[in-house]
């Protein structure tokens, strides 16, 4: 019983590693920030406003159904879409923060990360092109 417990244990990491392969984070191409995964979770829950070089950050999400939105909230933030829009209503509610805006699709998020060099967002990974730069999350 042990077994088919580490064995479903060690499949369910593999496919939550193999689907955030494909989930990229990235800025602007003039950014140098080195970010750990948990500097991105706590800039897209709006605890942390700079990048270490001390710039503003300005997190950008995809909508709620989109399906890199999906993986970033799982995988980087370590809850449901639900649990985030939860928990950005009760910020909201309390005055104590404002959620990050939000675009439909990776082009979208694409074209604002490109041209503002404070922006950070999420992409497809085969969406990726030389307008952004992709940041290793450490």
């Amino acid at each position: 019983m042990l077994a088919k417990h580490f064995v479903l244990s060690l499949a369910l990491t593999f496919f939550s590693v193999s689907s955030f392969a494909d989930v990229v984070v990235i800025v602007h191409p003039s950014n140098s920030a080195t970010l750990s995964a948990k500097n991105v979770q706590r800039i897209f829950l709006g605890k942390e406003k700079k990048f270490p070089d001390g710039k503003e950050t300005i997190p950008v999400n995809q909508i709620s159904d989109a399906a890199p939105r999906g993986t970033f909230d799982s995988n980087v933030l370590g809850r449901s879409t639900t649990q985030v829009s939860a928990y950005w209503s009760k910020l909201v509610f309390t005055g104590k923060g404002i959620p990050p805006k939000e675009v439909d699709n990776d082009s979208a998020m694409i074209e604002i990360v490109a041209n503002n060099p404070n922006a950070i967002g999420y992409i497809d990974s085969s969406a990726v092109n030389s307008s952004v730069k992709v940041i290793p999350v450490n």
